[in-house]
């Protein structure tokens, strides 16, 4: 009878032995990531869709940035090469597939 009460104990003491050797029981604090100020937009918000083509393309030319672009135009969804994106046609310019140049820069595109 001791035998067969002896070979579960010994198992549940491995088991419990065994779930200390994974590591510690807590999550170590994640260094502090080093992040550079951002730059202020040039210009100033525009909420909504665009409406003003001429201010618009005014912006396109000085090639911003993806960051820059989402900045300036915070309701207009950027879509950049790579990304995955139906082709729905879309009338009220809410939705820009952007051109880049070899640095990442926008140097133009189109509403779709």
């Amino acid at each position: 009878m001791r035998r067969f009460l002896l070979l579960p104990l010994c198992s549940a003491l491995a088991l419990l032995a065994s779930c200390g050797n994974k590591g510690p029981l807590y999550m170590p604090k994640a260094a502090p990531a080093t992040v550079a100020p951002a730059k202020p937009a040039a210009v100033a918000p525009v909420h909504g869709f665009v409406t003003d083509l001429k201010a618009f393309n005014a912006f396109i030319a000085t090639h911003p940035t993806p960051a820059q672009f989402r900045a300036a135009y915070p309701d207009v969804l950027l879509v950049l090469p790579g990304d995955v994106s139906t082709r729905e046609l879309r009338t009220n310019n809410s939705r820009y597939f952007a051109e880049q140049d070899k640095d990442g820069r926008i140097t133009g595109g189109k509403f779709l």
